[in-house]
């Protein structure tokens, strides 16, 4: 069972094409967005990309498959416009795993209280994170749209049944791994 995870799309068109064409490549069983979908913010340059309306146009040929979590960018508009009730933190058994769904400007690893086998998975600050804490596990996508510190557009791909998190390049370049126990 595959899951792909991204965050912080800031209505980049190219970023939604990635994720659809990625699905049509692997079917995943779920798509999660961690939040930031369809605009850039006040912070944020948009992408030369921008354009929140043909994101939702892509993301409605996945949209079965979507949890979509809300962003500080996101807004009510978004969820009527893709149909899908956006929340602020959701949580998701897959096996002996507890998934933490949530963007990062409200909730994060200071303040959610984890344990062993929860897998928190977070955006918000365009900067990827793979790691282990005691038998519980901290991860961030980083930004498929706006990476910041010069790093790469990057998604990431679980397989729960081998029990590995990816973390590619948006050009299909697996930078990082961490195997899940």
């Amino acid at each position: 069972m595959d899951f792909l995870i991204a965050s912080d799309l800031h209505g980049s068109k190219e970023a939604s094409e990635k994720l659809v064409s990625l699905d049509k490549k692997c079917n995943f069983e779920k798509i999660i967005l961690l939040g930031d979908i369809g605009y850039s913010g006040a912070r944020n340059i948009p992408p030369k990309d921008y354009s929140p309306l043909e994101v939702y146009e892509n993301l409605e040929k996945i949209k079965e498959k979507l949890i979509v979590i809300r962003g500080n960018c996101d807004s009510r508009v978004d969820e009527m416009v893709l149909g899908i009730k956006f929340e602020d933190i959701t949580r998701l058994s897959v096996g002996k795993y507890n998934l933490i769904l949530t963007h990062g400007d409200l909730f994060n690893e200071d303040n959610v209280p984890l344990k062993e086998n929860d897998i928190l998975f977070y955006g918000h600050t365009h900067v990827y994170i793979l790691k282990e804490v005691d038998g519980y596990y901290v991860i961030n996508p980083g930004s498929i749209t706006l990476p910041k510190y010069n790093k790469e557009k990057t998604y990431i791909i679980v397989n729960f049944d081998d029990q590995i998190i990816s973390l590619y390049s948006i050009e299909d370049k697996l930078i990082a791994q961490l195997k899940l126990n």
